[in-house]
């Protein structure tokens, strides 16, 4: 059973915004994958919802601006990102990644925005948007603004996002992908229905000779209480031949990053994930970039 005390479903985004600033007790509700989980479990008893789940019009697709900047509506399927014909020309590892929470079921019913606004370590999206930098604009009763992706993150499961703002759009500058090619790699003891063990995104641009990494970004999930960029890495390798950054970016994320015990693994085998997987993405992105492995 569902303890759900009452439902609002919002016609505008500025409905959602205003039933949210009426009642202090009220959540937003999209595909529902995890509010509705957390509800049957009792953590939400007596639950007050808005649902946003029809704001197509508003909140849904994926769009190319003129100035080249990828925008995403939050309540797209992790599916319709997936096979976007924009995120495919565009931001193609962040398609990838979207094809990898839960089953196909969930992929056609979960959102690329309650995946963001879950603000778990664990979000399978999560790693990847650090990477492209996202910026995502929210709506409140104070009006819009727009919250960096490294700034989104207050601790495991909480956001700076105000429990009265809607998440409205994701954004992606072209600056933030143009010459770029990436991986993202996901480890769980499954290769399906299988949280992250591990979550590693690597964008590579390589020099005109494809020999040399010109710039590297570096983002991990489940390698801390938050996703984060590991900065050390990417300063150590930038400029390296791919080789060399191959051999030299693991223990370099070994030293930005700070995992965790728990009973997924281990914090020494989510070490050597960390180093393994850094390395092995980078590989794989350059790759895909033209580099000769």
């Amino acid at each position: 059973m569902y303890d759900i005390e009452s439902l609002h479903c919002a016609t505008s985004v500025d409905d959602a915004v205003r039933a949210l600033a009426e009642d202090p007790q009220a959540i937003v509700v999209a595909g529902g994958t995890d509010v509705l989980v957390k509800i049957r479990e009792g953590k939400f008893a007596g639950a007050h919802l808005v649902s946003i789940h029809e704001l197509r019009d508003e909140l849904d697709g994926v769009t190319l601006s003129d100035d080249g900047t990828v925008e995403i509506g939050p309540i797209t399927w992790f599916h319709h990102v997936t096979t976007s014909p924009v995120i495919q020309a565009t931001v193609a590892t962040l398609g990838d990644a979207c094809d990898t929470p839960g089953g196909p079921q969930l992929r056609v019913s979960g959102t690329i925005g309650g995946n963001v606004c879950n603000a778990a370590t664990s979000a399978d999206s999560a790693s990847t948007l650090f990477a492209y930098g996202a910026l995502l604009d929210v709506r409140g009763p104070r009006g819009e603004r727009t919250i960096p992706i490294e700034e989104w993150y207050a601790g495991p499961g909480r956001s700076t996002k105000e429990r009265d703002e809607v998440l409205v759009k994701i954004r992606i500058p072209k600056d933030h992908y143009e010459g770029f090619t990436g991986h993202y790699f996901k480890y769980g003891k499954r290769r399906a229905l299988e949280i992250a063990t591990m979550g590693c995104c690597c964008l590579v641009k390589l020099s005109a000779d494809k020999r040399r990494v010109e710039d590297v970004r570096l983002a991990f999930g489940v390698a801390g209480p938050t996703p984060m960029r590991a900065h050390g890495a990417e300063d150590g390798v930038r400029g390296l031949t791919v080789a060399e950054a191959a051999e030299r970016v693991g223990a370099l994320a070994q030293a930005d990053t700070n995992p965790r015990d728990s009973w997924r693994a281990s914090k020494e085998f989510r070490l050597q994930l960390i180093k393994e997987m850094a390395k092995r993405s980078l590989v794989e992105a350059a790759r895909k970039g033209g580099a000769e492995i």
